[in-house]
């Protein structure tokens, strides 16, 4: 009988053949930071757009801000709707009502790219919840590791101190030295995502483009 079953297990093993599995593929895809019209200008030219949920604020709940901000574009939209809970189709007008919803929210639009092809999928993200977005503000050198397309600057002449640029900066670039004092800007810790710029009430902030080594 031992011998029946082993003879029977190694007519079982012939069946199978060895493949190779790559374990070290570099994929080189980077998040990049969208500045709002950046992201609005990628919905206007998208042939379809699906709209889901926030995973990283789905599992953490940290805060309240919006959760269905996550936007897939074109071929990775209908991949979306096939495959993940919770995607539907939108017109570009419901999907730029929600992107800007989440930036007056103060959530950073992140975006995966890969080089030489366009970006077909993004969402806003919190520094309460979203993980790459929380070491993001954390880095030493976060234009390294997430380059985005401009950077912000400060007109002092125009500032009134209401502070509202610290309050909604997910990465620390903004700090106010004392009570009552005018906010300083650290332009190497700015990943030009323009939350401070729409927040700011007095034009007190503008956008330079980011130079290019």
């Amino acid at each position: 009988m031992p011998e029946e079953s082993s003879l029977q297990s190694s007519n079982v093993l012939d069946e199978y053949s060895a493949q190779t599995i790559p374990v070290h593929v570099d994929l080189d895809v980077k998040q990049t930071v969208l500045e709002l019209s950046e992201a609005e200008a990628l919905l206007r030219t998208a042939r379809s757009i699906a709209l889901g949920p926030c995973t990283c604020r789905q599992t953490e709940q940290n805060c309240d801000a919006p959760i269905d901000t996550c936007l897939n574009l074109d071929a990775t939209a209908d991949l979306a709707v096939e495959e993940i809970e919770g995607f539907r189709y939108v017109n570009v007008e419901i999907a730029l009502d929600v992107l800007r919803a989440s930036h007056k929210a103060g959530l950073v639009h992140l975006a995966f790219r890969r080089p030489g092809t366009k970006v077909t999928e993004f969402c806003s993200c919190c520094s309460c919840c979203c993980w790459f977005l929380t070491r993001l503000g954390k880095a030493a050198d976060p234009e390294a590791l997430s380059p985005s397309t401009f950077v912000a600057s400060h007109r002092v002449d125009r500032c009134i101190a209401c502070g509202a640029c610290v309050s909604k900066c997910a990465f620390g670039a903004w700090q106010c030295p004392e009570e009552g004092a005018k906010p300083e800007l650290d332009r190497s810790k700015c990943m030009g995502c323009g939350v401070c710029v729409t927040a700011c009430p007095s034009g007190a902030i503008a956008f330079d483009p980011r130079a290019k080594d």
